[in-house]
């Protein structure tokens, strides 16, 4: 179970990830004019200088144009509902992408979610953070968030599969580990273990392109809005939390059983 920050972290967490959203553009477009302009670099340098000119960074971070993944819906595109339409029961589920305890939850219960799931027994909707890129340094959960963006794209099948995915023991980095989803290249190596993304031209594209960045960071927004849940995994049933009771608050199921029964127990018929 992780604990979301307080609001002064939240506040700093976004401000530092608009400035390093910044940073890295600035050194993506200084590359991308190295690379074109290269003869003319050389020219310079040989005649005692380089004079690079970078332009502004209007069109990037916070102030990027909003892509909003295709199967998305809201305002900002913020709403992630997978599943039957008309299935009477709806499903949170509240992760960050680098929580273990998110990671435990999904290689416990989430091959049943996604039966469930198809079986029409309740709709998911999924809420996600990226607190943890604050409590432990990096970006990893923004641009994990980014990517499962360019993997709804696609389908929501290919969301779920690339999202149990990434909190697989095989593919879920360690808390106290290397910022793994920080990579854009491990993300697409992750990737292509789902069918759907394998080899996917345009969700590589996507992911390294930071096409759902901004989308991310609103995810994100929407989440921190959402005061009664105080840490991850968070999973509720028609409004209801299911887990067992700790002093940082419920606990999620931690067993297929035990998730079974909960659900079982609050399911509308």
């Amino acid at each position: 179970m992780s604990n979301r920050n307080n609001q002064a972290n939240k506040q700093a967490a976004r401000e530092r990830l608009r400035a390093e959203r910044e940073r890295q553009a600035k050194k993506d477009r200084l590359r991308r004019q190295l690379i074109v302009g290269g003869a003319i670099v050389g020219v310079l340098a040989i005649a005692g200088g380089i004079a690079v000119v970078v332009a502004g960074s209007g069109d990037d971070g916070a102030d990027a144009p909003l892509v909003k993944p295709a199967h998305t819906s809201g305002a900002n595109g913020t709403t992630i509902v997978v599943g039957k339409p008309d299935a009477k029961n709806t499903l949170d589920l509240f992760e960050d992408p680098r929580c273990p305890g998110c990671a435990a939850f999904e290689q416990t219960a989430g091959t049943t979610v996604e039966k469930d799931i198809k079986a029409g027994k309740y709709k998911a909707s999924y809420h996600l953070g990226t607190f943890l890129d604050n409590n432990l340094q990096g970006t990893g959960s923004k641009n994990a968030l980014s990517a499962l963006g360019a993997s709804l794209n696609v389908s929501p099948d290919a969301f779920l599969k690339y999202k149990y995915a990434l909190f697989s023991k095989e593919f879920h980095p360690d808390e106290t580990g290397p910022d793994k989803f920080a990579d854009d290249s491990y993300l697409i190596k992750v990737a292509d273990t789902v069918p759907a993304l394998k080899g996917n031209a345009a969700f590589q594209k996507a992911v390294k392109s930071g096409t759902y960045d901004r989308w991310a960071l609103e995810v994100s927004q929407a989440f921190d809005s959402v005061k009664d849940v105080k840490s991850t995994p968070t999973i509720k049933l028609n409004g209801t939390v299911l887990g067992t009771d700790t002093p940082q608050g419920k606990a999620a199921p931690s067993s297929v059983a035990a998730f079974n029964s909960m659900v079982d127990k609050e399911l509308k018929k």
